[in-house]
């Protein structure tokens, strides 16, 4: 499915995870992003403008980012889904 990019968390230069909008609503955090997604998401971030803190509804914090983006996700069904991140989408 394909899940809005809302954030991230560590640094913007290379961002260890990301704070999606899945389908329903939820904000999640993704699993730990490989480094060619890390640089790829990077770029967009760096455009992001003055970030901002603020958590997902579990109490999860992650640093605000422009909208724009839009990544595939793979993610569980279950209340605390896993979310994990393959690709970004092509625009």
């Amino acid at each position: 499915m394909e899940a809005d990019i809302v954030g991230y968390t560590g640094p913007a230069a290379r961002p260890r995870a990301l704070a999606v909008r899945l389908p329903d609503g939820r904000v999640a955090l993704t699993q730990s992003l490989k480094a060619p997604l890390a640089a790829q998401v990077a770029v967009h971030l760096a455009a992001s403008g003055p970030p901002r803190g603020t958590r997902t509804r579990a109490g999860d914090p992650y640093t605000t980012a422009a909208p724009g983006l839009v990544v595939e996700v793979l993610a569980g069904t279950t209340r605390h889904a896993v979310v994990t991140v393959p690709r970004l989408r092509s625009t």
